[in-house]
């Protein structure tokens, strides 16, 4: 082997050990900074940007999968969706991940309907670290309720029908799922009496965690998997085996997948044979539809329509 190539073998694994701590603590410190300034969401939104910027650099120098560079014709489908799910605010402000923070600011109303049971007088970091495990539990059980429960199923199928994992189909969700998913998770911080700069930290997270556990690039996340949604075992967690699929529910840390038997992290490389095996429909709108109709359901479930 040639200097030239042991430097890149050498430069490919280090960005391999580095890649994931550096977006995700970097893109929390950069948040910290913008959450300080007097545009706290455009800020946050311009950095979440560099973030996704970064890892698609990062997934034409070191890919998990070549494969998944290819394209697979759902682009146009997997922006429209994050577009619509997280509302058309953020995509003026070049953010798709932004639609709790901004809901918190919306609903404060609700303040009248809250117990002040919430911890307000603790460090901030420890106010979030509570906020993402409460809102965790309330994710896991909506994630894991759409994969063992068909109604749910017919609108979480979507987000699974992706036949590669990229960072720009990181939000491709049912509109119908991420209601269920949010409703879940933020009701208990609302009742709680969580302060809005709380449901900022929380969509940071879980913002910088998403885009990560989407990526196609060969991170090697070692310990971080015992504790947080990697990329690694959220592959596992797109498996065609449903063995292997059901599993790693967790949205951003694996505390509940660990205390309720669901956490799946063998000794190999990760599930690269992904997707459902239903179809989903060709279109931005009859994939919106499709989960209404009771053909369309047959579809995502992989059945023959019936004739009438």
């Amino acid at each position: 082997m040639t200097l030239t190539l042991k430097a890149a073998a050498a430069a490919r694994y280090i960005l391999a050990y580095l890649s994931w701590p550096l977006v995700f603590f970097s893109g929390l410190t950069g948040a910290y900074f913008g959450f300080a300034s007097g545009h706290p969401m455009v800020a946050f939104a311009a950095i979440y940007a560099g973030a996704v910027l970064l890892l698609f650099l990062l997934e034409r120098i070191i890919p998990y999968e070549e494969r998944w560079l290819q394209a697979d014709g759902e682009t146009a489908n997997d922006i429209a969706h994050t577009v619509l799910t997280k509302g058309l605010v953020e995509l003026a402000a070049l953010a798709g991940v932004i639609f709790p923070m901004l809901a918190a600011a919306l609903l404060q109303p609700l303040a009248a309907m809250q117990f002040s049971l919430w911890p307000a007088s603790w460090p901030m970091i420890f106010q979030a670290a509570l906020a993402v495990v409460i809102a965790e539990f309330g994710l896991y059980w909506a994630h894991r309720i759409a994969h063992e429960r068909l109604f749910f199923w017919r609108f979480h199928a979507l987000h699974h029908s992706v036949t590669r994992l990229w960072v720009i189909n990181t939000g491709r969700f049912h509109v119908i799922d991420s209601l269920f998913k949010i409703a879940l998770s933020q009701i208990p911080l609302y009742l709680l009496g969580a302060p809005l700069q709380v449901f900022w930290w929380l969509g940071a997270v879980t913002a910088f965690i998403g885009i990560l556990t989407h990526c196609n690039v060969d991170m090697r996340t070692g310990l971080f998997d015992f504790v947080f949604s990697t990329p690694r075992l959220h592959r596992w967690h797109h498996s065609k085996d449903l063995r292997e699929g059901n599993t790693n529910y967790g949205e951003n840390v694996v505390l509940f997948d660990q205390l309720f038997g669901t956490y799946f992290n063998p000794d190999r490389p990760s599930s690269t044979d992904i997707g459902i095996k239903g179809q989903i429909a060709p279109g931005f709108v009859s994939q919106l539809t499709q989960p209404f109709t009771k053909d369309g359901v047959r579809q995502i479930l992989g059945l023959k329509p019936k004739r009438g």
